[in-house]
């Protein structure tokens, strides 16, 4: 089964929807539930029973739990990972507070880390399974407004490598996603302009769609990616 945090919208559902085309049964979560009704039904409208979806928010690692246990009694056990919760914050450092900081760490980084701690006992124990982390190229290089966001981001990026290389001797492989500029509501901040003028700097001159993460997490989860682990893939148009 293929489990996808923060999946109710964009990229997130985008993923879901991927891996459904496959073949493949998908569980979606979100911690908006009026959100994740819609993003299933609208999925069982092409998918059928190959979706379902788990409300909770994975930040809380008791939540966490209860998300895990009442999936796999529904589900069965997670055989796919895909780590895409998260949020954003535009906006000088010193002017954040404690509360936001710890919340972007939060959404970005502790949901990652929970749900893989979950994840991983059934995976090294059947000695297969795939972990795929979303991040950003932010975390990779940095991003001036997005500090922690940023910071956040480059976590997921070394705790990626990290655990590829603890769990690849038990056969299960890691790999993140470092997305680019992506057409998803999380960029509506950016006015026509802005779009325009970050759009120039692309190599290819465009954002990314949200289907085209969905393809290349496939990917990664398939066979033609079975001595891949540890990598961070930058899915940017070329911009870093």
């Amino acid at each position: 089964m293929v489990f996808v945090t923060g999946s109710s919208r964009g990229i997130g559902l985008a993923i879901a929807a991927a891996f459904a085309q496959s073949g493949r049964k998908v569980v979606l979560n979100g911690r908006n539930a009026d959100r994740l009704v819609q993003a299933v039904g609208q999925l069982r409208e092409e998918y059928g029973d190959m979706v379902s979806g788990i409300y909770g928010d994975m930040s809380d690692y008791t939540v966490a739990q209860e998300i895990f246990e009442q999936s796999t009694a529904k589900f069965g056990q997670v055989d796919i990972l895909v780590n895409n919760a998260g949020t954003a914050h535009f906006g000088l450092f010193s002017d954040m507070s404690n509360g936001e900081i710890l919340k972007i760490m939060r959404d970005n980084l502790h949901t990652t880390i929970n749900a893989s701690h979950l994840a991983v006992p059934h995976m090294v124990k059947a000695r297969a399974g795939c972990i795929i982390n979303i991040s950003s190229i932010w975390g990779v290089v940095g991003a001036s407004c997005e500090v922690v966001y940023s910071a956040a981001k480059a976590g997921v990026i070394g705790f990626t490598k990290a655990l590829a290389k603890e769990l690849g001797p038990s056969g299960v492989r890691v790999n993140a996603i470092a997305c680019g500029a992506i057409s998803t509501g999380m960029n509506d901040r950016l006015t026509a302009e802005e779009k325009a003028d970050f759009t120039a700097g692309i190599p290819l001159r465009r954002f990314g769609q949200p289907w085209e993460v969905g393809d290349l997490a496939v990917f990664l989860a398939s066979e033609g990616a079975e001595y891949l682990t540890g990598q961070v893939i930058a899915l940017d148009g070329g911009l870093i």
